[in-house]
């Protein structure tokens, strides 16, 4: 329609007027409307001089067409950030959280949810837009969509934005000027704040951002004149003290102090009994901050602290309204009790470190029970730990378990268990027979681990049928990775159609010294999802398939069918002989990488077929496959038939080309993503 055209032609033609005058119009179809929006357009842009203020002033529109004054000081927020910054979406709800942009509701979750909800409308609007930042996705702010924010910023609501500037001093005096009510001084080279600073009374200034500087000391009059301050961080710092008048900050919300590993005290708490978020996680602390029992409106704890010696009790449980907490104690011989934890009925997201078995399970039956919020948990018992990847984690470390005496919830979706050198094989752990979502198991540094899977005639043949990855990590016993006890025909039958491994994506195993063969030919039916192999360091590894009853002189092929699989990495296996049998055949059109490195007694590369066409095998290779190696095991290969290798060799390459190569098509996808 005509009003659209004019519409589009007095944005200039400037592409991102365009774009984000479409995503502030969408959805309207009522030509009123649009010739409302281009009289007002017009009128704005004529009140201006100059190119730059032009544009600023066609953004504008934008913005003030955000029908929400929330919403409106959400994206204003992201100017806080420093130029090109990657800013991450949880980190940012949790922001605007701690801001009080989000109104509190039941739960912390369902303000995570709104908080989706605004970014989404930001997007719609083309005021933030996707980006990447080492391979993980973020959000960015155009820079004419920040230079407009500040534009805003710099009269109504009053900011000072100075932001990855690399200021080795703070601003002076004179530019704290009384309205502001935001400052962000963030990622900057400040060392330290002059003994006599005190800024004007800054009457309305509400948030303090100072983090990712190397302050090392402030002064006590510096926050004498701020009685409003609601949100102060200091994360990542190098303070070592905090002055005494962060007592007297009454209308302090949210104070943050991650990764201040130079702070060893903070002074007495009990006046901040506005204080909603603790964040004391990786600072150097020994001991609870005096006066914490009294924060009864605190909502978000992080005491995850390396230095934390005892955590006084009765404490936690006076925190009544706790959504987060997250707790980590230096001494391995302290931990947390069961019922310092129970009391909190709010709590959605829980890390701790219990005193041992006992108060584990009780707080697990407490979870069953009371049917507690608790959506996000990792669990320990145990000093070490591995590294967590999923949101509902059991950790059990260097315990006397034998099998029957651990109690997991029902929703656990990951299982970690090292140091625990009297358990012979995982299945024998009774309650995992309750997990339904059990995703990821590690298994590490168990001395006496034999298996991770045991069927007998008797036992379930439904184990492990939801995981998805399996870690096996310095297991000097571990002699196969699914044994079957009364071994025969009928029993391996029944197995091939069970459940077990049905959802297995990922097996990672390394440093296991007595395993010979990785996994049995009649699991196959079941690893129709395997994805990754990966061995490492095996000594004794033999085969990597194998095929039981093979008939001696028998041509029949046997097919190792991996539909799925993608990356097949072996690194370190002297004594590897084989992928499969002989007589076997990989049918894996998916395969993009075979990585071979030092395993000079494998000299052959089973023939692949193709999922379509004849029984026998042909000159054929999965249409991505990339193989990596040394030349010199390349040449040693042995071929059943040389039109295989015709078909293999071009895709020879040296493996710090490849890695080039990948990367640039994993950075390839992640921009088309």
């Amino acid at each position: 329609m005509p009003t659209l055209r004019l519409t589009v032609k007095e944005c200039a033609g400037l592409p991102l007027t365009v774009v984000v005058l479409a995503g502030t119009m969408k959805g309207e179809d009522d030509p009123c409307i649009w010739k409302n929006a281009l009289k007002e357009l017009k009128e704005r842009v004529g009140m201006v001089e100059g190119i730059e203020a032009e544009v600023i002033e066609r953004l504008k529109f934008s913005f003030d067409h955000l029908k929400d004054e929330k919403l409106k000081h959400c994206f204003l927020y992201c100017a806080l950030y420093p130029e090109d910054f990657p800013i991450w979406e949880d980190e940012l709800i949790e922001c605007w959280i701690d801001e009080g942009f989000i109104d509190e509701m039941n739960t912390r979750q369902e303000m995570k949810d709104k908080g989706h909800a605004i970014l989404k409308k930001l997007e719609d609007n083309c005021l933030l837009e996707n980006g990447t930042y080492q391979y993980q996705p973020c959000k960015k702010m155009h820079d004419a969509v920040r230079d407009m924010a500040l534009s805003i910023t710099s009269i109504n609501p009053r900011y000072m934005i100075q932001a990855g500037l690399q200021l080795e001093k703070l601003p002076k005096e004179e530019e704290w000027i009384r309205d502001i009510e935001k400052v962000s001084l963030k990622s900057n080279s400040i060392s330290e704040i002059p003994i006599d600073m005190s800024p004007p009374k800054c009457q309305l200034l509400t948030t303090l951002l100072l983090q990712r500087n190397p302050i090392k000391k402030i002064p006590n009059s510096f926050f004498v004149n701020m009685p409003c301050l609601s949100v102060l961080d200091l994360s990542f710092t190098n303070i070592e003290c905090l002055p005494d008048s962060i007592s007297e900050l009454k209308n302090l919300t949210a104070l943050l102090l991650e990764g201040c590993e130079e702070l060893r005290a903070l002074p007495c708490l009990s006046k901040l009994q506005r204080l909603k978020k603790l964040d004391l996680n990786f600072t150097g602390i020994e001991k609870v901050p005096e006066g914490m029992d009294m924060l009864i409106n605190l909502r978000y704890l992080n005491l995850f602290v390396f230095t934390l010696k005892v955590i006084p009790t009765r404490v936690l449980p006076k925190l009544s309204h706790l959504q987060h907490l997250k707790v980590y104690m230096s001494d391995e011989t302290k931990g947390l009790k069961a019922d310092e934890v129970v009391p909190l009925q709010k709590l959605e997201c829980f890390y701790g470190r219990f005193e041992n078995m006992h108060e584990l399970n009780k707080f697990v039956s407490s979870m069953q029970q009371c049917k507690k919020n608790v959506i996000k948990y990792q669990l320990y018992v145990g000093l070490f730990s591995l590294v967590a990847e999923e949101e509902r984690v059991v950790s059990i470390n260097d315990l006397e378990i034998v099998g029957g005496e651990l109690m997991f919830p029902v929703d656990m979706q990951e299982l970690d268990i090292s140091y625990c050198h009297y358990l012979r094989n995982a299945s024998h752990i009774s309650s995992l027979k309750n997990v339904v979502d059990l995703r990821v198991c590690k298994i590490g540094h168990c001395e006496g681990i034999e298996c991770v899977v045991s069927f007998s005639f008797s036992s379930s043949t439904h184990q492990f049928q939801s995981l998805q990855c399996l870690f096996l990590i310095d297991l000097p016993k571990l002699s196969e990775v699914i044994k079957v006890e009364g071994y025969g025909s009928a029993t391996t039958s029944i197995l091939a159609s069970s459940a077990t491994f049905s959802n297995l994506k990922e097996i990672h195993i390394s440093d296991c010294p007595s395993i010979m063969t990785l996994l049995p030919h009649w699991l196959l039916p079941n690893l129709q999802n395997l994805e990754e192999i990966t061995v490492r360091d095996c000594e004794k590894l033999v085969e990597i398939f194998a095929a039981e009853n093979e008939e001696k002189g028998s041509d029949a092929l046997i097919k190792f069918d991996l539909p799925k699989l993608r990356f097949f990495i072996l690194k370190s296996l002297p004594e590897l002989k084989s992928i499969c049998s002989k007589s076997g055949v990989m049918v894996c059109d998916s395969l993009q990488l075979i990585d071979v490195d030092n395993c000079d007694k494998l000299k052959r590369i089973p023939p692949f077929v193709s999922f379509v066409g004849n029984e026998q095998p042909h000159a054929h290779a999965p249409p991505s496959l990339k193989i990596v190696s040394s030349r010199q095991w390349w040449d040693s290969l042995e071929w059943d038939d040389p039109n295989f290798k015709n078909v293999l060799q071009p895709l020879w390459q040296n493996r710090w080309f490849f890695m080039q190569t990948v990367l640039h098509e994993f950075e390839e996808q992640v921009k088309m993503k």
